[in-house]
């Protein structure tokens, strides 16, 4: 499988007076695992939608290989995005089984793997025969999983795969995930709302927030980067010392502080003023460098 790089160069998105993207540019490098991050609105599908040929950008180009992907047939061959659509809306006709549904998967994607696709089948549970609209939430993911995997396209997007589903189910996504990946040249672009459970899988992570990229890094660079310090909020001040403080809470006396500091910077200091030093989970690193107080929803 040749390994190509997909671009993305200054892509801006307007829908009507209101801009979603703004001069994006990002660049997926082959056999990697990449976590999309942002809040509802952020841009992820559109970015995901440009990229793949299924939205236009306003402005901005996007190259697979160094060729235009927009109506390129080849470089289209090798990229897959995969998204739960509306069962009621699918060809405007509601009576599709997931068969057809498969059927027409293996025609649309030339890297198809009809075995590997039975194999899912069978894993899943799934009932062929079964009407798309008559399928739970959690069963229509798995199809969509299962497009996505069975497509054996070079580089496939992920869009919420895991919406609808359990937590043993997401277990077996990011398993069959990490097992395709390892198995395979391929490189994937996950955007999930559901990000601590995600986040061992990614090994770079994009941040994405109100249409611009916060920050694109290797996951464990980007986490080495911020520790939690707990104590007194006189010796946390303290061993933080000129370091930026992203967010802080306070009981009392005591503080937890999120700082801004590279690895190893801060234990001598935190050991001597007896400041507990941690690591920040990555969905709450996401919130203090987005600026939002709130979790997500």
């Amino acid at each position: 499988m040749e390994s190509k790089i997909l671009a993305a160069k200054d892509i801006v998105k307007r829908y009507g007076d209101k801009e979603v993207l703004h001069g994006v540019s990002l660049e997926l490098r082959p056999h990697t695992i990449y976590g999309l991050i942002g809040r509802n609105g952020a841009g992820k599908t559109t970015l995901m939608g440009i990229m793949t040929a299924q939205n236009t950008a306003t402005s901005g180009s996007v190259t697979y290989g160094g060729e235009p992907v927009w109506e390129n047939r080849h470089a289209l061959a090798d990229i897959c995005f995969s998204r739960e659509q509306n069962p009621n809306l699918l060809m405007g006709r509601n009576t599709y089984k997931v068969k057809h549904i498969l059927q027409m998967a293996s025609y649309y994607y030339p890297h198809w793997d009809q075995e590997y696709a039975q194999k899912l089948v069978q894993e899943f549970g799934l009932d062929v025969k079964k009407q798309i609209c008559k399928l739970s939430s959690g069963m229509r993911s798995m199809v969509t999983i299962l497009i996505a995997l069975a497509s054996k396209a070079p580089i496939t997007f992920l869009d919420e795969p895991v919406a609808g589903l359990d937590v043993v189910a997401r277990d077996q996504f990011y398993h069959l995930l990490l097992e395709e990946y390892q198995e395979t040249e391929r490189t994937f672009v996950v955007s999930t709302h559901i990000i601590e459970e995600a986040a061992s899988v990614f090994e770079k992570v994009i941040f994405l927030d109100k249409g611009s990229i916060l920050t694109m890094q290797d996951t464990d660079v980007l986490l080495s980067h911020y520790h939690y310090l707990s104590g007194r909020d006189d010796t946390v001040k303290e061993a933080a010392g000129t370091y930026p403080i992203l967010h802080e809470e306070r009981i009392g006396r005591s503080m937890t502080a999120c700082v801004e500091a590279p690895a190893g910077a801060l234990d001598a200091r935190c050991r001597e003023l007896d400041v507990s030093l941690d690591p920040v989970p990555l969905q709450k690193l996401f919130i203090y460098l987005a600026g939002h107080e709130q979790e997500e929803d």
